[in-house]
């Protein structure tokens, strides 16, 4: 209900749906995006290119948010970047972490969540739902697959439940 709302969301359907780092969020560049085909392109640490898929639902939410966009008067030279504060400005990466700490109270998230919680979520949803690593890795953006390892955690009942269906003793 707030003027802010489609925006927010679609930053969260971008961080969570992507793995995006907080600052590829906030220098995405209209010129990058291409909804129609499903994938945006993204500009990484050290300046590395990377493609990168847009879910549907992340999709919807961002088009919402153009629509909220169109309505803003938007200063010159950030008339291609994607996420812009109410003045027409592109927003920060500390404002980005406000609006993420805002929005897990709102939902009464008492944890502490970043940016880089929805990031982690991301790769350890996928490679929870049988994703390759290696895959996890490009979509991260990790020139190394010992950083993506740091990012996918196993925890404890996915252990167990691994011993008990694969182990001899227990079939």
């Amino acid at each position: 209900s707030k003027a802010e709302s489609h925006r927010n969301r679609a930053i969260v359907e971008m961080l969570y749906g992507s793995g995006l780092r907080v600052s590829e969020l906030v220098n995405l560049k209209l010129s990058h995006v291409y909804l129609n085909e499903g994938y945006m392109r993204i500009l990484g640490k050290g300046t590395k290119e990377r493609l990168v898929p847009i879910s549907p639902e992340a999709i919807k939410w961002f088009d919402y948010w153009l629509e909220d966009r169109a309505q803003l008067d938007i200063k010159p030279e950030y008339k291609d970047i994607v996420f812009l504060n109410r003045y027409g400005r592109q927003l920060t990466r500390a404002m980005i972490f406000t609006i993420i700490k805002s929005l897990a109270h709102e939902a009464g998230i008492l944890k502490k969540i970043s940016p880089h919680t929805l990031r982690h979520s991301f790769a350890t949803h996928l490679l929870q739902n049988g994703a390759d690593l290696r895959i996890i890795q490009q979509l991260l953006g990790h020139e190394s697959i010992s950083t993506t390892e740091i990012y996918t955690h196993v925890n404890i009942h996915d252990l167990r439940e691994a011993v008990l269906k694969y182990h001899p003793e227990n079939r």
